[in-house]
């Protein structure tokens, strides 16, 4: 009889992380941007907004790096790049009803901690300036540990930036260095270090399995050096390598790359170390200790997963800015362009960047609330799901069916054709199940652009 590891193995295959429902390769290109901005005009005043903004910048490539980002010595460009995003956040707010306050705020990358402390003080007031915060606002930061210096610090801590997400990847020269990322330990070390002198105290780190040379003993290292530096969260992802849609990473030695096989002990391994020392798992690729708040959301059914992976925010619109960035509304999501001269040339005319657009139809808030309770929580009651929406549990009966392929291999039971139960043992099978309730995955199907599943 196959093995649970066998069994996910046999059916692993390019699957949607789910960051979203449709996924973003569904988005469709608009001609302008009045069809965009509508959404920005119907958010109800008052309501409460997250925003996540782009910075699409790093100083040395990273060859596993799947992130829209360009390479720059210089720091000019970033410093224009800037003065668009002002420009930006001006725009929007022009089309936003008065009176919003911001929760949440998490700028990403390519490398945000790019910015001199005087351009994150700056950029930091002009928002301020645009949006009140709330009073339990949390601000987000990814950070490069290569790229922290004390002003930097200095100045997330006068913004109130109350969460860093560092970007550890592993600790391994041998592997750093077979990806172009050497980073030693004590640089990681002193950069939380001093962000704790500044009275910054809450970390997430993003862990990567499955690159060059990596082992079942040198990732359980890895993982016993992260927790030696006291995180409260752990993302623990495993790497996509799709060199034909991102060329860098054909500088990958392919050879050295683990197999399907090896890459499931990894993960299966710093799981289970995670575990034996206090972190509880979230979802398909998330640690948190237990007196977390992700943990609190995860027991109330209140967690929620966006383009930045597993989250607490509860805002019911997330506002991208800058290049390539998302905006998720009730009604649907829009795109920024990806092509700097177009998204400069929008900006400057006083026209929204947005390239693409997509606006949900009933159907797709029906499989998104399904699809994001088995992401988050591993099970769903299909039940509840159709006295929610008014709709006869019948009506998923081909899912149903379909999924017993699944459950026969002990990846998920249904219980009374109703509530569906993800084994958290087979949690890289969970995006297959998920699969199950897209309506798109036939036509998107082994489509390159997606990861597999383990």
């Amino acid at each position: 009889m196959a093995t649970l590891k066998e069994n996910i193995l046999a059916c692993d295959k390019n699957v949607p992380r789910y960051t979203s429902y449709p996924t973003a390769l569904h988005f469709k290109v608009i001609e302008q941007d009045s069809d965009a901005g509508h959404y920005l005009e119907q958010i109800p005043e008052h309501e409460e907004l997250s925003l996540y903004i782009h910075l699409p910048f790093c100083p040395k490539l990273c060859w596993y790096c799947g992130c829209h980002t360009k390479i720059t010595q210089q720091y000019e460009p970033v410093q224009n790049y800037l003065h668009l995003l002002n420009k930006e956040i001006d725009l929007l707010t022009q089309k936003l009803s008065p009176g919003h306050k911001i929760s949440h705020i998490h700028f990403g990358g390519g490398s945000p901690g790019m910015m001199k402390a005087a351009d994150f003080d700056a950029l930091m007031s002009h928002l301020k300036q645009r949006f009140e915060m709330t009073p339990s606002a949390e601000i987000a930061i990814e950070i490069d540990p290569r790229n922290v210096t004390e002003a930097r610090v200095s100045a997330y801590a006068k913004h109130g930036v109350s969460r860093i997400s560092l970007g550890i990847q592993d600790f391994d020269e041998k592997v750093l260095a077979s990806v172009n990322r050497e980073q030693p330990f004590d640089l990681s070390y002193d950069a939380l270090k001093l962000f704790r002198a500044y009275g910054i105290h809450h970390f997430n780190f993003d862990l990567m399995y499955g690159l060059p040379h990596q082992s079942v003993e040198s990732m359980s290292k890895a993982i016993m050096g992260a927790l030696m530096l006291g995180p409260d969260r752990i993302a623990f992802f495993g790497y996509a390598h799709v060199p034909w849609m991102k060329k860098h990473m054909r500088l990958i030695n392919e050879d050295a790359l683990p197999d399907n096989s090896l890459r499931y002990d990894l993960f299966e391994a710093g799981a289970k170390l995670l575990e034996t020392n206090g972190f509880q798992p979230i979802g398909i690729d998330h640690f948190a200790r237990a007196d977390d708040e992700m943990i609190t959301a995860l027991k109330t059914g209140t967690l929620r997963r966006n383009f930045q992976g597993y989250t607490t925010d509860q805002a019911k619109t997330l506002i991208g800015i800058g290049l390539s960035s998302i905006s998720k509304y009730e009604g649907g999501f829009t795109q920024n362009s990806p092509d700097m001269p177009a998204y400069e040339q929008a900006v400057t005319e006083g026209r929204l960047p947005v390239k693409k657009i997509y606006n949900m139809k009933a159907d797709d808030y029906i499989r998104a609330d399904i699809i994001e309770r088995l992401m988050c929580d591993f099970k769903v009651d299909l039940s509840v799901i159709s006295q929610k929406f008014g709709l006869d549990i019948a009506q998923f009966k081909p899912e149903l069916s379909e999924l017993r392929q699944y459950e026969d291999l002990g990846f998920v039971k249904v219980i009374n054709n109703s509530v569906i139960q993800i084994n958290k043992k087979a949690r890289p099978a969970a995006r297959l199940v998920c699969s199950v309730f897209d309506a798109y995955f036939q036509e998107s199907q082994n489509i390159q652009r997606h990861a597999r599943a383990v």
